[in-house]
């Protein structure tokens, strides 16, 4: 799986604390394989409750990840998107938008 990262996510990761960083990875590392089961398989049972994925209802095509559950609160929002490789294909991405507690959602 391939990743873009805004500013604004770049920006929020340095905020974070090294706890809530690793938090973020381990949520990830599940994300990366369930991505690309779903861009192979299209089946949107593919996602885990845990990482309990939803759209962002007031800004289309804009997903959200819940990465902590117990505190401190811990979100991320992302699109999908299209990077070129080397060889120059398009393949699917993930666009990193932003990160952080509930308050990343006034701009998502």
């Amino acid at each position: 799986m391939k990743f873009e990262r805004t500013e604004s996510f770049r920006a929020d990761y340095q905020r974070l604390t090294e706890k809530e960083r690793e938090m973020f990875r381990s949520a990830v590392r599940t994300f990366i394989i369930v991505c690309d089961h779903f861009i192979e398989t299209r089946d949107p049972s593919s996602w885990p409750a845990s990482l309990r994925l939803k759209a962002i209802v007031y800004a289309t095509g804009i997903f959200e990840i819940k990465w902590s559950f117990s505190g401190p609160d811990g979100r991320a929002t992302w699109s999908w998107s299209n990077v070129t490789t080397d060889l120059g294909a398009q393949v699917p991405a993930v666009r990193w938008r932003r990160l952080g507690g509930h308050e990343i959602f006034r701009t998502p």
